[in-house]
């Protein structure tokens, strides 16, 4: 496990930090991404292995070309899905030798795959946006908007899928995006900082920066009571309030105004909406917090890199709440990737870096329904989408799977253009009359490129071999 290193003082056990260095404090981001994810991506791993986990380098050899790629200058450039040697492009200067701005081009390219798509009932692939540098980590739609954050800080906006907006963090590859209700944007970042982000009213598509978690107030207050902090390691003592390793995973509960931020420092972190204020702090694993989800029946789960899924209450404590552990569904040797919750059938989905996905289901009591297998490596994504849940893998796959009413899973489809891990997923219902149950999934990968698929819950199986 990639830990910073450790710094000696001789000052006492809680020492307070001075104002001059609370404005130095901005730690620089930790050695390159993946301290937990890219070691998945060979074999599955056991809890001792993920303490050796180092950036790995993922190839990024070019699948198939693309037959329709639209007509503009910023694809003039270089495409690591142009694969045609007949002839040679124009080539105009290049976005990618210049020093990258919000404020510039997008350096990326969409290429569509299917102009046909409303009269293609199958599941399968709409379209590809392809970024020739950083690999994809996280991704969130809200609305007719889809954000990306990658390796390089920056957040990209797309409208219809079309470059629409951006900005930049300072520091720290973005590993978490979750938007709000009112157009709030919190991004996790590998520098252990939440970022809070909203659009401007003044001008379309832009976005600024208007906060971070803990807010600048809280922080100060905090830190001038020695109680506040916390040993993480000899002579090392942090705020309990602040993230001192990678936000991993994010998570909202709007109906009670909450975040959750997991974290690799392994705790989770409560966050009230209405003021940013961190109302909870708890030390909530043995390792690395991989996955957090808000669920069903007040309950919330967290699923980590020790191999375990826990299961915790939230309740009402005089003014406020606390969150109290209830369960621990899973306790073995493979780490807990990822998470994801169909909250109308009441069930908890769960993938593991041996490449499966076990669910749990009940509202008074969990019991576990099954196993589901579709991956030859980890699974490092899920995301429930009506009765279907999509699981994307270290495989380069994503596996659709459909709720059936007897509580059995089918597998509709093996979405595979992908020629890197699938890293994230995000689901967007389509407005249908018809009642179909129809989604625009939308999935972001170590290969560079962000891809668009087109499923229907009511789509036929498939075989697995």
């Amino acid at each position: 496990m990639v830990i910073a290193k450790e710094t000696t003082s001789t000052t006492s056990h809680h020492r307070r930090l001075t104002f001059a260095a609370f404005l130095n404090s901005d730690p620089a981001a930790t050695e390159e991404e993946q301290k937990h994810d890219d070691d998945l991506l060979n074999n599955p791993i056991t809890n001792n292995d993920l303490n050796q986990q180092r950036q790995s380098n993922v190839s990024t050899t070019s699948g198939d070309s693309s037959p329709n790629q639209v007509l503009s200058p910023w694809n003039q450039t270089y495409s690591p899905f142009y694969t045609d040697t007949t002839t040679t492009p124009t080539m105009s200067p290049s976005p990618w030798n210049q020093t990258y701005s919000p404020y510039y081009k997008s350096p990326w390219i969409y290429q569509t795959r299917n102009n046909n798509i409303d009269n293609d009932s199958d599941n399968g692939l709409i379209g590809t946006i392809v970024r020739q540098e950083g690999h994809v980590y996280s991704l969130a739609a809200s609305g007719d908007l889809l954000f990306t954050g990658s390796d390089s800080k920056n957040i990209r906006v797309w409208k219809d899928l079309k470059d629409f907006s951006g900005f930049k963090s300072t520091s720290g590859l973005v590993k978490a995006i979750v938007v709000t209700g009112d157009n709030r944007i919190f991004t996790g970042h590998q520098d252990g900082k939440i970022r809070v982000w909203k659009s401007s009213k003044r001008k379309t598509g832009g976005y600024s920066r208007i906060g971070s978690l803990p807010t600048l107030k809280e922080f100060l207050t905090k830190s001038m009571n020695p109680k506040n902090y916390v040993e993480v390691r000899r002579r090392k003592n942090v705020l309990k309030i602040k993230h001192y390793d990678a936000v991993s995973c994010l998570s909202l509960n709007e109906e009670v105004g909450l975040l959750y931020s997991g974290s690799w420092d392994k705790t989770l972190k409560i966050w009230r909406l209405s003021d940013s204020k961190c109302v909870e702090s708890i030390l909530a694993h043995d390792d690395a917090i991989n996955t957090v989800v808000a669920g069903f029946d007040d309950l919330l789960f967290t699923g980590s890199a020790d191999g375990t899924l826990k299961v915790w209450k939230r309740e009402l404590q005089g003014k406020g709440t606390k969150h109290f552990l209830v369960n621990v569904l899973m306790k073995q040797e493979n780490a807990v990737t990822a998470l994801a919750v169909n909250l109308t059938a009441s069930v908890v989905y769960c993938g593991t870096s041996d490449g499966s996905v076990n669910f749990w289901e009940g509202q008074k009591c969990l019991s576990h329904g099954g196993t589901l297998r579709g991956h030859r490596m980890a699974v490092l994504c899920l995301a429930a989408a009506g009765s279907l849940v999509l699981s994307g893998g270290a495989d380069k796959n994503i596996c659709v799977w459909r709720r059936n009413g007897d509580g059995t899973h089918t597998c509709l489809s093996v979405l595979m253009d992908h020629v890197g891990p699938v890293k994230c997923l995000t689901a967007v219902e389509v407005a249908e009359e018809d009642g179909d149950g129809k989604w625009i999934v939308y999935s972001g990968s170590l290969d560079k490129s962000v891809k668009v698929w087109r499923v229907t819950e009511t789509a036929s199986p498939v075989m697995i071999g």
